[in-house]
């Protein structure tokens, strides 16, 4: 019995040191809508073009897709399909896990269920803070995932990422502190910030935060595609609760009444 509390615990260490190493840096929030087909399907098409070279999502199927962001069909083959599969084939991927693992040392995940996992925002986060780092195999690092084995595969649009100096405001016990005199800002030099490079990327950067954003609603909706279903029968199935318990407390007053 003790060996196999012990193999356990080892077995749970690299979890919980991943787990301990995520929450060492503040996650940026993000508020996403799963009604809003416009950025699903933003987000469906950042996905078909900038991760579904690696990454899948194999328990989804392109047909379900279209169907639930409102895509024709005909469109989701030309614009999000590029391994000629059909339209009711599962999201799959053409690289071979031992390729990959060759590649780039480990299989990149399926990302079916990544947001409920990881969370969305901790996805969010981690998207937008690669940064250059040449002493990295693949060229790039990560705030939210030091070490990360993966490239920046979004460096296009979001522009080369570097660690920089910069002006940031001082925080204390969480509130952002002011000048008593002027009202200005108070800031001190940090040099562990992340600074985009002018003109390296296709994308501003409140648009690449909103494409971001886009990708994460997808990969929400991916991770629980009838989470907006469940809400709307939860929702009835709790007002038919409310309903019937006028009439059963009705019928037990009526029946206790001459209880003494």
């Amino acid at each position: 019995m003790k060996k196999f509390f012990a193999a356990l615990v080892i077995a749970a260490a690299p979890a919980l040191a991943l787990g301990a190493a995520v929450a060492e840096y503040p996650l940026d929030k993000v508020d996403i809508d799963l009604s809003d087909k416009a950025a699903m399907q933003d987000g469906a098409r950042t996905f078909a073009n900038y991760c579904m070279g690696c990454h899948s999502t194999q328990y989804q199927r392109y047909e379900r897709v279209a169907d639930d962001l409102g895509i024709p069909h005909e469109l989701m083959l030309e614009n999000v399909v590029f391994s000629g599969a059909n339209i009711g084939d599962h999201m799959k991927i053409g690289m071979k896990p031992a390729d990959a693992k060759a590649w780039f040392g480990a299989a990149p995940p399926d990302l079916t269920l990544v947001a409920r996992v990881r969370g969305n925002d901790w996805l969010y986060t981690y998207l937008r803070t690669f940064y250059d780092d040449p002493t990295r195999p693949l060229g790039a690092n990560n705030k939210v995932f030091p070490n990360v084995g993966m490239p920046n595969v979004l460096v296009a649009l979001q522009g080369k990422q570097v660690i920089g100096c910069k002006q940031v405001q001082v925080v204390e016990d969480g509130k952002k502190l002011f000048d008593p005199l002027s009202g200005t800002p108070i800031t001190h030099e940090a040099c562990d910030q992340l600074a985009i490079e002018p003109k390296t990327g296709k994308l501003s950067e409140e648009e690449f935060d909103e494409k971001i954003k886009n990708l994460v609603t997808f990969l929400a909706y991916s991770a629980n595609p009838v989470k907006l279903q469940s809400q709307r029968i939860g929702t009835y199935v709790l007002l038919y609760l409310a309903f019937f318990f006028v009439f059963a407390y009705l019928l037990k007053r009526e029946y206790w009444k001459d209880v003494h």
